[in-house]
């Protein structure tokens, strides 16, 4: 056990050095870190079920992105092992991706209330292209698919997350193994390559009083060929059951990017986030993100539905993020 603790973070700074490509990316991940996180596995120390499905840009460009993610973690070996089942489909004009995984996260107590946590998941993927889909300008254009092309390709993530009954940060890399299989290499599979992205992800639980919680959060994600993204977000706890926020998400250009123009606008856009607890077990959220580039003009928003449910009623008063 001890070797493998040392290889997952050599995993992860290695991934680093890699950047990333873009995945899917959801408003709510703070309410489903295994999406994002495989050492989240087990975080809040009860059977619970999650679900996302989000419509991006609506009323806009045909084939416009829309994902769904199912999540179910447990806890296990006296809270010491965290384990996790996730499932994303995410599909995008004529690109589509079907993958699931299977996450494990080994929870190591360092404090009265800390723990140090190491995630590996271990899944199969789908990756496809319709051609069907593509109106090229040119229909000969050997570059261009003229069917559907699919791969199925076994992948690999890894993560850390650390926590505290008022904090949590991690740290993550997706994708680090499908980048290498042979579809990428061979011509005449058009589907494309899916590189890794890293997360590092923070933040707190703040009591105003007895009744209203702050919990500030961020995201910092860097993908490969594109700007790097910063989310920034803050919610309001009221009275234990009702969550209201907003996030503000925006490009960063963290070490060059070559491939882009200088003067690319890094405005991205703002999000409103309620999430609501309907019973002791079931909570529903939605979120409505606004774009603040120029594509605004050229849709009607994001909406992002979540629902996640608890085997266990959630625990009233209990001043720690991972009951949120």
């Amino acid at each position: 056990m001890k070797k493998g603790l040392l290889i997952l973070p050599l995993l992860i700074v290695i991934q680093v050095h890699l950047f990333a490509q873009s995945d899917a990316q959801f408003s709510q991940y703070m309410f489903n870190g295994i999406y994002i996180n495989p050492a989240y596995a087990g975080y809040r120390e009860q059977l619970n079920m999650h679900m996302f499905f989000r419509s991006q840009w609506t009323g806009g460009l045909e084939g416009n992105p829309e994902t769904f993610t199912f999540a179910l973690d447990a806890i296990a070996n006296n809270n010491n092992v965290g384990l996790a089942l996730s499932v994303i489909g995410d599909k995008l004009g004529a690109e589509s991706t079907l993958a699931g995984y299977l996450n494990y996260a080994y929870r190591l107590r360092v404090s009265e209330t800390g723990r140090l946590a190491f995630g590996l998941g271990i899944g199969i993927a789908q990756y496809s292209i319709d051609g069907s889909l593509l109106d090229p300008n040119n229909p000969t254009d050997p570059s261009v698919p003229l069917t559907k092309q699919s791969v199925v390709v076994p992948d690999l993530r890894a993560g850390l997350f650390y926590t505290t009954d008022r904090f949590y940060g991690g740290l993550s890399a997706d994708n680090i193994i499908s980048q290498y299989m042979s579809y990428t290499k061979d011509p005449s599979i058009l589907v494309p390559t899916k590189y890794p992205n890293i997360y590092l992800t923070a933040g707190c639980l703040i009591p105003l009083n007895k009744s209203l919680l702050l919990k500030p959060s961020a995201l910092f994600k860097v993908e490969k060929n594109a700007p790097s993204t910063l989310d920034i977000n803050t919610f309001l706890m009221l009275y234990d059951r009702l969550w209201i926020g907003a996030s503000y998400r925006t490009g960063v250009m963290f070490l060059g990017r070559d491939n882009l123009q200088s003067d690319l606008s890094m405005n991205n856009a703002i999000a409103a986030l309620i999430e609501v607890y309907a019973t002791d077990r079931l909570r529903i959220g939605y979120a409505y993100d606004f774009s603040l580039s120029e594509f605004k003009n050229y849709n009607y928003g994001t909406h992002e539905i979540s629902l996640g449910y608890s085997f266990i009623p959630k625990k009233i008063r209990m001043l720690t993020p991972r009951y949120f």
